[in-house]
């Protein structure tokens, strides 16, 4: 696919040492034969990028044109039990997309461009290994009916990775190959290039979907949602398994008109095939004070919707940070209805999990 230059224009890319001894790394490092390339200890430790607030006012600037290769290191399972059994070793971490609520900038510092790992033969090797350990799913559970799942794209999205290297493609044709796993991800892109990668059913994607004149606010840079719908049947007919995520949900008044809106064109702009094997996850804002101070630096109106501590309050995530989220019990009578509003639009979408 052709890179589309306002979303990737590479100009620098930032690599250690040994990136060049990788077939993958030489292989992206040939594609942007012009980048100035600049070596580095570390993919963490750039400090222009990294940690520093300057790099606020250039972020947009910095997603189009900065790429970052690296060796990953650590390359166990971790397991999940929401989206997915197993979160895989990442082949990336960051993105040239901009949503306002992402928590990478959080865990990475005040610019977070794409980050590669070109060791992507180690890391298939651990996924292959994990999953020959596994066997038979034991019973089907909320995440699948029949196989471990594994979720490949945790920290980035593959749909625009898949824009940058051959990797995506190669995790497809890792997971055609493994009879008792699948892979899945999140994307807010839509790559039709994905459509000729044959996953032959053992790779599932979730489009991401909001309200359009929210997304237009925070889900910067990402395609149009009417373009996510649109390509749910295609990529169902490519052999994909289908899900969506309406994610983030953010409160507002008018969010409940919103939202069924956004189900009743779901509902229209998907056929029979689509909706027999669609599945849903509903995950609720999680926000964060330093974000929105990071967010106030370059994109205030988002903060307007995301930061409401009239309705929010602290919560200590898993990996241990302080996060905003909305106030319980309320939070749950908030999912309540939004599940109640898809029951009356699109009532043949299963909920796999709300949180």
């Amino acid at each position: 696919m052709a890179l589309p230059r306002d979303l990737i224009d590479i100009g620098t890319i930032y690599h250690e040492p040994a990136v060049p001894d990788f077939a993958r790394g030489r292989e992206i490092l040939d594609r942007f034969p012009d980048a100035r390339r600049i070596e580095v200890p570390s993919h963490w430790n750039i400090p222009s990028l990294h940690g520093n607030e300057g790099s606020v006012e250039d972020w947009v600037r910095i997603k189009r044109s900065t790429l970052v290769l690296g060796v990953k290191k650590g390359l166990t399972m971790r397991r999940n039990g929401r989206s997915a059994h197993f979160i895989a070793p990442s082949t990336s971490n960051g993105c040239a997309m901009a949503c306002a609520y992402c928590y990478v900038p959080r865990r990475k510092g005040f610019a977070n461009p794409i980050s590669v790992f070109v060791n992507v033969e180690a890391i298939g090797q651990a996924i292959r290994r994990h999953a020959a350990k596994q066997g038979a799913l034991p019973e089907p559970d909320t995440i699948d009916e029949a196989r471990w799942v594994y979720d490949i794209g945790e920290n980035g999205d593959l749909s625009v990775d898949a824009m940058v290297s051959g990797t995506v493609r190669d995790l497809v044709a890792l997971f055609r190959d493994i009879p008792n796993a699948k892979a899945s991800f999140a994307t807010k892109a839509v790559n039709r290039d994905l459509l000729a990668y044959e996953p032959r059913g053992s790779t599932r994607i979730r489009f991401s979907l909001m309200p359009e004149r929210i997304a237009r606010i925070v889900d910067v840079r990402t395609s149009p949602i009417a373009e996510r719908i649109a390509a749910i049947d295609d990529f169902v007919a490519a052999g994909y398994e289908v899900h969506v995520n309406f994610s983030p949900v953010i409160l507002y008044e008018g969010w409940e008109a919103d939202w069924r809106d956004l189900f009743e064109a779901l509902d229209a702009g998907i056929g029979p095939a689509a909706k027999a094997q669609l599945k849903a996850e509903i995950i609720m804002l999680t926000h964060n004070a330093d974000l929105h101070a990071v967010n106030l630096g370059w994109h205030p109106k988002a903060e307007d919707l995301l930061w409401r501590p009239d309705i929010q309050e602290a919560k200590i995530s898993e990996g241990g940070g302080a996060n905003l989220r909305y106030r319980s019990p309320w939070k749950g009578r908030w999912i309540a209805r939004f599940k109640d509003l898809m029951a009356e639009r699109i009532p043949y979408c299963r909920v796999r999990y709300a949180f």
